[in-house]
């Protein structure tokens, strides 16, 4: 049966004429959105901030993860220690060096690769990719691969259990907007796809219901000679994404959409200027994302809604509650705003609730939760 949601503007009390715009006098915007940022909203003006909380009981909360004190280092991408994760999606961290001398292919999901560090060479069914700090690499499920670092490498790896990866439609804007998809690179069989093929024993290890199970061979699997398709990993680096941007309007995290997967969706921000319309909100605004979990991943820069956040660290906002800048952020804006941002953060939008690791949980910073306390509460 088709259905539309009930959508029609009301207008109640001392409000703006649009939202993220021209507040009225000393009120804090708050946005209350339904399906990540993609249906109903209401902009409600308080008289205080939305998060001037002075006490927090119970165990909804938002969770700073300091990912940079995890000990992430396996031989074995497969092994790697699980952080985040629900029904649809399983957030690892892994930091690797040299050459793995086995393959991996995960029997579960695609996975998406994030580079936060290093820089090495990906083998894999299809071919050849070398690899550096700031790429995706979008792997299908059933792949085989494996990697040789140069660098030291820390990399995020997102799970999407039983789905597949997409691009957004990205509707009136064309579908060279944000990033064209001409900049995708996939595996060549190149001469050092070639170089590595050898006869001797070589194992895949494939992760399957979350078991893992080990077949060997007498020679290197890698050993394909020609392929056909459109069913392949590709690569993209956030470099290559051009940012939507609005001088007079700030513009919604969904607007920053880099992949879409069944459950949850993974956004990348990366550095543009700030709004210059004197009226225009220049920070992200107070919002309760009623639908979704929210994830954000620091990778480089100044991340200016932030206080006391730095590269390598992990934010969770729960949905259930308001969140947005920190109070010094907010103040900056108001008084002497920036005119750059330069920040680069991978976010993951879940529509079901994560459940936190082992690994996360262990760094997890308990103060988090007053960082949005105003100065001199108790």
């Amino acid at each position: 049966m088709s259905r539309k949601w009930i959508s029609f503007p009301l207008r109640e009390g001392d409000c703006s004429r649009q939202a993220h715009c021209d507040f009225p006098q000393d009120t804090y915007e708050r946005e209350m959105g339904r399906e990540g940022f993609f249906g109903p909203t209401a902009h409600l003006h308080h008289k205080h901030p939305p998060t001037g909380w002075i006490d927090w009981q119970g165990p909804l909360r938002p969770h700073a993860f300091n990912f940079n004190e995890i000990a992430s280092e396996r031989d074995c991408p497969l092994l790697a220690p699980l952080c985040l994760h629900n029904a649809d999606m399983k957030l690892r961290l892994w930091r690797s060096h040299g050459a793995m001398r086995h393959l991996v292919r995960n029997a579960d999901g695609d996975d998406l690769l994030f580079v936060h560090e290093g820089a090495g060479d990906f083998y894999c069914d299809f071919g050849h990719l070398e690899y550096r700090d700031g790429d995706y690499l979008l792997i299908p499920r059933g792949t085989a691969w494996r990697i040789e670092t140069r660098e030291p490498t820390l990399m995020l790896l997102i799970e999407s259990s039983g789905g597949a990866y997409q691009l957004p439609d990205k509707g009136l804007l064309g579908p060279q907007a944000i990033f064209d998809p001409a900049v995708l690179e996939h595996p060549r069989l190149d001469a050092a796809f070639k170089a590595q093929q050898d006869e001797s024993t070589w194992q895949i290890r494939i992760k399957r219901r979350n078991q893992l199970t080990t077949v060997t061979y007498p020679y290197n699997p890698l050993d394909v000679v020609g392929w056909h398709g459109d069913n392949t990993v590709v690569r993209l680096n956030w470099r290559d994404i051009r940012p939507l941007m609005s001088h007079r309007y700030h513009l919604p995290p969904s607007a920053h959409t880099t992949f879409v997967a069944n459950g949850f969706v993974v956004c990348t921000f990366t550095p543009r200027p700030v709004e210059t319309d004197p009226g225009a909100l220049k920070v992200p605004f107070y919002h309760n994302n009623d639908d979704y979990d929210e994830v954000l991943f620091y990778h480089r820069g100044n991340f200016f809604s932030r206080d006391n956040i730095e590269a390598g660290m992990v934010t969770l906002h729960p949905c259930g509650f308001p969140h947005g800048p920190h109070p010094k952020a907010l103040k900056k804006s108001l008084e002497a705003p920036a005119t750059f941002v330069d920040e680069v953060a991978v976010m993951i939008d879940t529509r079901h609730a994560l459940e936190v690791g082992e690994a996360a949980a262990a760094v997890d910073v308990p103060e988090y939760v007053n960082s949005w306390r105003a100065p001199g509460k108790a």
